[in-house]
């Protein structure tokens, strides 16, 4: 019966996305819907944009094996990401009119800074939808009692996320995620309601989380664990604004102040309930601790969905389960179209100026396909965790895209030259030191690569032009 209900449940989210898709007409429309978004839709797609399997399965499985300590990338950096963007990016940015990150650093810049920052931000993708498929070849590995295994699991449900987000694009997420937030907001609080009343309610689960250390934030040791603690944050925090599934849910809403306000109440929804995951799997380990202890010292990402099989009746299943893969459909269509599009439009388009516009459509969409496919491989030969796929995403954006992307957009002696060597320097330090010095300086390499960056802009800035400026847009 729970197969039965899931495949329902994905052949109506199939038919949603592609009855949406006869309403894409062009590649605005594909890319950030038209531009027509309301409020609400716009928060939802903020709100999927993140709560996908990292924050149901990577963040519950973290919290309960390091406690918030191990937390901190997410939901406290990416949350932060959100506000962030929201407060200080999406106004100037929804003005411009464009339709990817990519558009902003040819027009601030030149060309050359436009490729760059597009193959950076196209790289960090890799881990993150990666997690998504993943997390779906659990799903499916489970739901069947093993009959799919995770491999197949994983080929089966990115045939099911393509579908949907290659004839739709962004319209049909945004639709979907709609819908998706009400299923997984809704789902989750019902299983967490379910699961307190195994534990005697929520007061004996924070209790034992506080008794066991898992709710102390800040580490204990010395400067370095310090140090390597604020990498972790703000890896996240600001590896993750130049990205343009973050940016297509600014540009996609109707006018600039829903862009803002959507950014800002996504932010705080996911925050709050990237809770729920946490107190459900921490509640496993006091209705059976035996089991559920040694499952999180041999693999902690099946604590979650086994306690739901375990210990909750058929309906719960079903609620959780469709909450678990709406959540994941939702995140993983919206990070494979992100890319995807950035890579047309900025990269292909580029040696072909004269192209019409429905071509550049089908660009996107084969695209869209080949991505998926070089993700799929990344997948299925990663031992990475889901959390840590996660994690380490965002490394190169933070050391190469971030510091073109900010002092482009609020500081006016940026230039060309400037963000070239913020790009060079930034991912050549980090990868340096990533590869022949991680053993030796106990400094997070991306951390040194963003200094690298920064000092790089402006040094780059400050010296006689050497580089040819376009610079059509003032900061």
């Amino acid at each position: 019966m729970l197969i039965w209900f899931v495949s329902l449940y994905l052949l109506v989210t199939i038919g949603i996305g592609i009855f949406v898709s006869s309403r894409v007409k062009n590649t605005r429309d594909y890319a950030v819907a038209g531009r027509h978004l309301p409020l609400p839709i716009v928060t939802a797609t903020v709100f999927a944009t993140w709560f996908g399997a990292e924050a149901i399965f990577g963040v519950s499985s973290t919290f309960v094996k390091e406690g918030l300590n191990g937390v901190v990338a997410d939901p406290f950096g990416s949350s932060l990401c959100l506000i962030i963007a929201g407060l200080f990016f999406s106004s100037k940015l929804y003005k411009l009119n464009i339709i990817t990150l990519g558009n902003f650093y040819r027009a601030r810049y030149n060309r050359s800074i436009e490729v760059l920052t597009t193959i950076a931000i196209v790289i960090s993708y890799l881990g993150w939808v990666a997690a998504q498929i993943k997390a779906l070849g659990l799903v499916f590995n489970l739901i069947t009692h093993q009959f799919i295994s995770e491999q197949i699991g994983m080929i089966l449900g990115t045939l099911i996320v393509l579908t949907f987000t290659t004839f739709g694009g962004m319209l049909s997420v945004a639709i979907l995620d709609f819908i998706q937030m009400i299923v997984v907001i809704s789902g989750l609080l019902y299983i967490a309601n379910a699961i307190s009343q195994l534990t005697g309610g929520v007061v004996p689960v924070i209790e034992s989380a506080a008794i066991n250390h898992k709710l102390d934030f800040f580490p204990k040791g010395n400067i370095w664990t310090w140090v390597t603690f604020f990498g972790t944050w703000i890896t996240m925090m600001l590896g993750s604004l130049p990205q343009q599934d973050v940016f297509q849910r600014v540009t996609s809403a109707k006018t600039a102040k829903i862009a803002l306000y959507g950014s800002i109440l996504g932010a705080l929804i996911y925050f709050t309930f990237a809770f729920v995951p946490m107190f459900i799997s921490y509640s496993a380990t006091l209705i059976d601790a035996e089991y559920f202890n040694r499952l999180v010292n041999t693999n902690s990402q099946h604590v979650l969905p086994m306690l739901i099989l375990n210990h909750m009746p058929l309906f719960a299943q079903v609620i959780f389960f469709g909450a678990v893969i709406s959540a994941i459909m939702s995140c993983s269509s919206a990070t494979l179209l992100a890319p995807s599009i950035t890579f047309a439009e900025n990269i292909v388009k580029g040696y072909f100026p004269k192209m019409s516009d429905k071509d550049l459509l089908k660009i996107m969409r084969v695209t869209l396909v080949c991505f998926s496919s070089v993700v799929l491989l990344y997948a299925l030969n990663s031992n990475l965790s889901i959390f840590h796929m996660v994690e380490s995403a965002y490394k190169i954006t933070l050391a190469g895209a971030f510091v073109p992307l900010v002092f482009g957009v609020f500081w006016q002696k940026a230039n060309s030259q400037g963000a070239l060597a913020a790009i060079i320097g930034g991912i050549g330090s980090w990868l340096f030191v990533e590869f022949f010095l991680g053993d030796i300086i106990p400094i997070p390499a991306q951390l040194i690569g963003l200094v690298v960056s920064i000092i790089g802009m402006v040094v780059g800035s400050l010296l006689p032009i050497t580089i040819t400026e376009t610079n059509k847009i003032s900061s």
